[in-house]
């Protein structure tokens, strides 16, 4: 009896294999450590290196020169420019990349497969194409009758374009997998729509539209070939930053444009690293709260 009881509660206690695979399961340090130790290189060859040469590079006329570099009245121009229209792409994204990742995840409507793809297309197609495409469209030629070539607008229609996917493909995923009852049952105690969306479903997404948000907000700031076209690099008007540093390479000043890479660099990376934590904070709240 006794036997028989042990035999039904131990995990395997009848499978002659279940140590083996128990063993292949579990983890083990020297494994652990290989892959850690090839993750830690890849990570240090595509990304610490360069990273550590740019810095080097605009470092190598010392603090003054650096400073200079950024501050000059061209530099600072493309960072308001920048800045500025990436911020307003990245909040327009935030509202509509939700309202796209909602409509594909809740409804059903004809085409939903080709437009659930269509998604994706701004991260196959090439950025210059992209440009020319709304070179074309809101172009001295514009077939629609609007003209925003080397204007705020264009670069700003440019950017939403390229950056619309962030946010739609952190959101819809997490949309998949919420929990419906928990909005029929706020449904059943009376609530209505809005009501539901705010207290249960907001709360839900917004690490993922954080998220999403801060990629958009970092891919916008670093953007060239979708609005050299469109944009013009009219200084102080639709010159972002990454046509800025061009012309400064074209010039041949190097450690100015590594500078301008750099201040783009910490931008982004503090930008992400907030709206990261403040995901992460409304995630573990999300959880205390269930």
């Amino acid at each position: 009896m006794t036997s028989t009881v042990s035999a039904e509660i131990s995990p395997g206690a009848g499978d002659p294999g279940a140590g083996r695979s128990r063993g292949l399961l579990a983890p083990r340090h020297g494994t652990t450590s290989l892959r850690v130790g090839a993750a830690s290189i890849w990570l240090s060859v595509i990304v610490l290196l360069p990273l550590a040469a740019i810095v080097w590079q605009s470092a190598g006329g010392g603090w003054s020169d650096f400073w200079t570099s950024v501050t000059r009245p061209g530099a600072v121009e493309s960072f308001k420019v920048t800045l500025s229209i990436s911020f307003v792409v990245a909040v327009i994204n935030l509202v509509f990349g939700l309202l796209v990742a909602w409509v594909l995840v809740r409804d059903d409507f004809p085409g939903k497969r080709v437009v659930d793809a269509l998604i994706d297309l701004p991260f196959a197609l090439p950025t210059i194409v992209a440009s020319l495409v709304m070179l074309s469209l809101y172009g001295p030629s514009s077939p629609v009758g609007i003209h925003i070539q080397h204007t705020k607008w264009g670069v700003g229609i440019a950017l939403l374009f390229v950056t619309l996917p962030f946010v739609v493909r952190s959101v819809q995923p997490v949309l998949k997998e919420l929990d419906r009852e928990t909005e029929e049952a706020a449904a059943s105690l009376g609530a209505n729509n809005w009501t539901i969306f705010v207290k249960v479903v907001l709360p839900a997404l917004l690490p993922s539209l954080l998220s999403g948000a801060g990629l958009a907000f970092s891919r916008a700031i670093g953007e060239y070939g979708s609005v050299v076209l469109i944009g013009g690099a009219v200084p102080g008007e639709s010159e972002v930053s990454s046509q800025y540093i061009r012309t400064l390479i074209e010039v041949d000043d190097r450690t100015g444009a590594a500078a301008i890479s750099i201040v783009l660099l910490v931008i982004s990376f503090v930008v992400l690293f907030i709206l990261r934590t403040l995901g992460a904070r409304a995630a573990k709240r999300q959880e205390f709260e269930r």
